[in-house]
């Protein structure tokens, strides 16, 4: 009998591609960054490439391919230009049969100072990876080599990636999220390094203003201190913190190592702005945990192209909202009268909002991408922050669970329970779990809790909650009483436009409209300033002639006053508390 002979398979070898970027600014001035894809073991026929639509932390489609002009496609050594078509807005595609390197040339438009876009001009370029960089879909998990090439030798690159050792400007990203989760900031900013539990730390301030860096530092260092407490330590090697200093912007954007701040550069002097500041960077902090690592399953992976929907952006924003009121507090940046300051500006804020009234704050995070990042005329009306009402809620489960387990428990137990069963290894949580982890700190059910304040439109207690901890809420009135008018007016290029109608006020029932100019009361001249001190002169029940230009017609209206309405609500101590009541006060706000 003949022996069979086994038949081997071909032996073959997978090859991946090498992804490499250079991004150049030759002429700054122009605002135009010079980027060359360079993609080298290519083995399809054709290259795909998409740019995000939007970026992870600012739940909106930016469309970022819109900043994108003069693509084009060649062959490595470019001595053949590939053919390439745009299938779809942020979708291109290169021929690349038989060719194994492939190199793309585009440039992109940077001239807008947000943390979330890219700017570039004589003094500085900054840019946000899913603003810049294109994705090769199904290599995403594949890593990515960056060269940064200043236009003059005087501009240093300050990003959290790693540098490749032994190569000028050279960055290596393990892979398209963390290309997309690390900015970058060249130029001449100035760079400053401490540490922080034995870390390595660095801020970057690019801009002039009166920031002091040395201040800074030394009340970032205790935030991080106080925040890595909860925590148990810092999840990671070294981080970045850059900070724009703008004309008037304000924001910040989350990274796993680093974060993006634009703050007003001459907002550092005052103390309540100073204030304003810290907990903006205790915000993003926070952040490195809740969110950037602890988040909701609908963004456990990252789709670039398209919305993620969840309920839970009440917890990844509105809970880091009220942490970061309560950690410099904590960190002993600003004392409790600055942080009760603070929660009553809040508080004012949501209480004259009537959209709290309309919209759920789990429809709320559900629609961020079509509402918070949208405001219209209408938005006041319609519409509830979820970082405002979810950190509302989130300061009433505090003081739920506190008070029921006499401070030895807290929120901090919730978020420590959700960063070791979700954060540590990057798994994401449902709504239905994140009530679990709720529950069993409170140790009870919170379902109708959930019905109400969270999917529901009741009126949120915070009487009732506050008042076991010795404070209660106070409407402060004006010293003469305003009629209720119910419209917002502010002074734009010389004209008195009106910018929000509330509902239901006597100017909506009139007929007034947001967008309309004011121009008279009774007959007589008024401007934006001028408005509450004129209202002032009549009582409730009044009517008074108003007169506007609707879509450039002259309107005249008749608008009977309403009662005065509260304005402003703080939070302040009652006059004697109770023993239980210090109790519970010294536990939760001791500074």
């Amino acid at each position: 009998m003949t022996k069979a002979t086994a038949i081997r398979e071909p032996f073959t070898v997978k090859t991946t591609p090498v992804i490499h970027y250079q991004v150049a600014m030759s002429v700054p001035e122009s605002h135009l960054f010079e980027v060359t894809l360079q993609v080298t073991n290519w083995q399809s026929p054709v290259l795909d490439l998409k740019m995000p639509v939007w970026t992870p932390g600012s739940y909106l489609v930016r469309e970022y391919a819109k900043q994108i002009q003069d693509f084009q496609a060649y062959t490595g050594e470019e001595n053949r230009i590939l053919f390439s078509r745009k299938l779809r807005k942020n979708y291109w595609q290169v021929e690349t049969k038989n060719v194994a390197e492939v190199k793309v040339k585009y440039r992109v438009f940077a001239n807008e100072l947000t943390v979330r876009t890219n700017h570039l001009n004589a003094t500085h370029g900054y840019f946000n990876g899913a603003a810049l960089f294109f994705f090769i879909p199904g290599w995403e998990q594949e890593p990515i080599t960056v060269q940064i090439v200043p236009p003059k030798s005087d501009w240093q690159v300050s990003t959290a990636l790693p540098e490749i050792k032994g190569k000028v400007n050279s960055f290596w990203a393990e892979d398209f999220d963390s290309l997309v989760d690390s900015p970058f900031e060249i130029g001449t900013h100035q760079v400053y390094d401490f540490e922080v539990l034995g870390k390595p730390h660095q801020l970057a301030i690019w801009g002039k203003g009166n920031a002091d860096a040395e201040k800074i530092i030394a009340d970032t260092k205790k935030i991080v201190e106080t925040e890595a407490k909860i925590y148990g330590g810092l999840p990671y090697e070294k981080y970045l913190f850059l900070l724009h200093l703008s004309g008037s912007g304000f924001g910040g954007l989350e990274h796993k190592n680093s974060t993006s701040l634009n703050y007003p550069r001459f907002a550092f002097r005052a103390k309540d702005k100073y204030n304003r500041f810290m907990q903006l960077v205790a915000h993003e902090f926070f952040h490195l945990w809740n969110v950037k690592r602890i988040r909701p399953k609908a963004l456990e992976k990252f789709d670039y192209e398209g919305e993620s929907y969840t309920t839970s952006l009440w917890f990844c924003e509105g809970t880091t909202s009220y942490y970061d009121l309560l950690i410099p507090l904590r960190a002993k940046v600003y004392d409790v009268d600055a942080f009760l300051e603070a929660l009553s500006r809040d508080l004012t804020k949501y209480l004259t909002t009537p959209g709290r009234k309309v919209q759920p704050l789990s429809e709320s995070s559900f629609d961020a991408w079509i509402k918070l990042y949208r405001r219209d005329l209408n938005s006041d009306n319609s519409q509830i922050s979820y970082y405002l009402k979810g950190q509302m809620v989130s300061l009433l489960l505090d003081l739920l669970i506190r008070k029921r387990h006499q401070n030895q428990r807290s929120l901090d137990d919730v978020m420590q329970i959700m960063w070791q069963r979700f954060g540590q290894d990057e798994v994401g949580f449902t709504p239905e779990e994140l009530r679990e982890v709720l529950e069993s700190v409170a140790e009870t059910d919170l379902s109708e809790f959930e019905s109400r304040y969270i999917d529901g439109l009741a009126e949120l207690p915070f009487a009732e909650y506050l008042e076991p901890f010795g404070l209660k809420i106070q409407s402060k009135e004006d010293s003469e009483p305003i009629p209720y008018f119910g419209a917002k007016v502010v002074t734009e290029n010389g004209q008195e436009m009106i910018k929000f109608v509330e509902n239901n006020s006597p100017a909506a029932r009139s007929g007034i409209d947001a967008n309309d100019e004011l121009l008279a009361i009774e007959g007589m001249r008024v401007t934006a300033d001028q408005l509450n001190e004129r209202l002032q002169d009549y009582q409730a029940g009044e009517e008074i002639a108003v007169t506007v230009f609707h879509h450039d017609e002259l309107k005249n209206y008749r608008v009977k006053l309403g009662e005065p309405q509260p304005s402003n609500y703080r939070i302040v101590r009652v006059k004697s508390p109770t023993k239980e009541q210090v109790d519970l006060y010294s536990g939760w706000l001791r500074n």
